[in-house]
């Protein structure tokens, strides 16, 4: 059977984008996990998760 080369090119592209993005989520859980096994699982780009900081009481400043 004899495929129009549009068609074939189309399944190619499919096909390669599906293998993309199964590799990505590979990286994804690979890191995930990593970090998880780390025990480093509570800082987000370096910055440690806590409590949040009080916030000052505002006052309202007219407008000029």
């Amino acid at each position: 059977m004899l495929m129009h080369p549009d068609l074939m090119l189309a399944i190619a592209n499919e096909r390669h984008r599906e293998l993309v993005a199964e590799a990505e989520k590979g990286r994804l859980l690979a890191s995930a996990r990593r970090i998880l096994r780390s025990g480093k699982g509570d800082t987000v780009r370096g910055h440690p998760t806590g409590t949040l900081a009080g916030c000052e009481a505002s006052a309202a400043v007219p407008a000029r």
